[in-house]
């Protein structure tokens, strides 16, 4: 009975040792983190966008279309959400009735794999909200816990700037 045991211990941490390789991708130090589907597109539309706005501003003469603003001016900080390994709480910043920057209050960091990750996801999280003028934005991949909580976060800070 205790061979089985000892087999299927070996058996389990073998079987986890193969998940973390999966994980760390070969990087023994540093997870792999990806970047929502939206972000990953984004540039090849801004280079195409870039490419047609220009070519067709010299032909034309349109006036600006007018900004309408979604949001009252001025920081608004958001709730404190819990991100598994820390909390998260953001700032959201409006200008003009837009978001336009966020601001990371708190975020895991009490290790260096949650630091690693953390700061990367932070980075994806921040452009894609903008874009969005939302809270509403893809999971990263690798941090969902992280982004699950920022979500949450900016939901509450942009709810507080609502006209």
């Amino acid at each position: 009975m205790n061979k089985y045991l000892q087999i299927s211990f070996v058996g389990l941490a073998f079987i986890g040792l193969i998940l973390v390789k999966a994980m760390f991708k070969g990087d023994e130090s540093t997870p792999q983190i990806q970047a929502p589907q939206s972000l990953q597109n984004s540039t090849s539309q801004n280079s195409t966008t870039q490419n047609s706005t220009s070519s067709s501003s010299s032909s034309s003469s349109n006036p600006p279309s007018s900004v309408t603003s979604t949001f009252k001016d001025g920081s608004f900080t958001g709730s404190v959400e819990d991100a598994f390994y820390g909390n998260i709480q953001v700032q959201a910043v409006i200008s003009g009735g837009k978001l336009t920057d966020v601001i990371f209050l708190q975020q895991p960091g009490d290790n260096r794999t949650s630091q690693y990750i953390n700061g990367q996801a932070s980075m994806y999280l921040k452009q894609e909200a903008i874009a969005a003028q939302s809270s509403k934005v893809d999971i990263v991949s690798g941090a969902s816990d992280s982004s699950m909580a920022f979500q949450r976060s900016l939901a509450s800070a942009l709810q507080q700037a609502q006209l």
